[in-house]
């Protein structure tokens, strides 16, 4: 869908928003690599939260943080009224924020079976790259891995 640098860009944007979920303690959250599978868009980001007040927070902080980082905003949102799946398009990067029993109900992150997953934790336990059937996700450079954490302590 995008050259090099728009690639890049979208993966950025897609951890910074996997970022602004977890700032939210958002849970089981997913970057989903679509690039070889769709021309929708580049990047799905999934995630998790345990009530309605909670889907409504963290799309508000993601969708705020964004608009500020960025100086531009979703290009289009569903889904905010119900507050059980929210859908924040960015264009080359979609975030879904699920209520728990939407997500267990939906099963985006199994539709999308074949695109790599990479699962992302708090920083404090790091990333964990999950493979699909097209493989894996790269491990960012400024992620420690959960495994290396306690050699420095």
């Amino acid at each position: 869908m995008t050259g090099p640098e728009t690639e890049r860009e979208s993966y950025e944007l897609a951890r910074r928003i996997a970022d602004l979920m977890l700032e939210k303690a958002a849970t089981d959250v997913l970057v989903l690599d679509l690039r070889t599978l769709s021309s929708a868009c580049d990047y799905f980001v999934i995630c998790t939260a345990a009530s309605e007040p909670q889907v409504k927070a963290i799309a508000e902080h993601v969708e705020e943080t964004v608009k500020k980082e960025l100086g531009e905003g979703p290009w289009h949102i569903e889904g905010r009224s119900q507050r059980r799946w929210v859908l924040l398009d960015f264009v080359h990067v979609v975030a879904h924020v699920f209520h728990k029993e939407a997500r267990d109900y939906y099963l985006l992150e199994r539709l999308w079976s074949d695109a790599p997953q990479e699962e992302v934790l708090p920083k404090k336990t790091g990333v964990r790259a999950a493979s699909g059937k097209a493989g894996t996700l790269e491990v960012s450079d400024e992620w420690e891995d959960a495994s290396e954490e306690g050699e420095d302590e």
